[in-house]
């Protein structure tokens, strides 16, 4: 979908450099994220170190999208379509500093194995890391596109990784009682797929506002229809 130019210049101005942030602070996070499971499966205490460090840019720019967004709604008071792409893109920015806090926390429990011997259950974690990372691309996508079928695409596969998680949170636990001298390991472990887990459901958050700000439609919360 292609938005019609505002007849005010100003505002398509205004609106084109709030969404340019929010599209480096996802470029940001996305780098954020990688980093710290890098970190993680590569035993790396330096990209951990430089995930941590990301987490004060990404807040910086929350805050001025936030500022932006406002002062976008008090100059100009858009309404319909405008509107809701303003709004979108602030909570967007909420959505994505929540993000980039999960990635801190993962790259913080990776440094505290990293002092360890390496747990070969780390393997467990990646089909999780590769799935979020696939709805958080995703939805980011459809948000800068105005792409409704994607961003609705993206909303059930959180179900996959909530799966995911479960199945990994059973094994390691299973793995603690097996091998309690590693209990702190595994635990870390546990810790980090829920981060992801999360991940998964802020990814769902933007694609949620991605459907809305492009179709005025609300599709949170919705159950899918069984299966016959």
């Amino acid at each position: 979908m292609i938005a019609h130019r505002h007849i005010l210049g100003t505002f398509d101005e205004s609106l084109t450099a709030l969404r340019n942030n929010v599209l480096m602070m996802a470029g940001l996070t996305e780098r954020s994220l990688e980093r710290a499971m890098k970190g993680l499966i590569n035993r790396d205490d330096n990209l951990c170190a430089n995930a941590i460090a990301d987490d004060e840019e990404i807040d910086q720019l929350e805050k001025q999208i936030d500022k932006d967004g406002v002062d976008i709604l008090l100059r100009f008071q858009p309404v319909a379509s405008d509107l809701r792409r303003v709004v979108s893109a602030m909570k967007l920015s909420s959505n994505l500093e929540r993000m980039a806090d999960q990635a801190t926390t993962i790259a913080r429990r990776a440094r505290k194995l990293n002092r360890h011997p390496p747990l070969p259950e780390v393997e467990l974690i990646k089909p999780m890391y590769d799935h979020a990372m696939s709805m958080f691309k995703d939805s980011v996508d459809a948000f800068v596109r105005e792409d409704v079928d994607l961003g609705r695409a993206v909303v059930p596969r959180d179900e996959k990784l909530d799966e995911l998680n479960r199945m990994a949170s059973h094994k390691l636990v299973e793995r603690m009682a097996k091998d309690p001298d590693q209990l702190r390991g595994y635990l870390n472990l546990i810790f980090i797929s829920r981060c992801l887990e999360r991940v998964g459901d802020h990814a769902t958050n933007i694609a949620e506002d991605a459907v809305y700000a492009a179709a005025a439609e609300d599709i949170r919360h919705q159950t899918v229809a069984a299966s016959v």
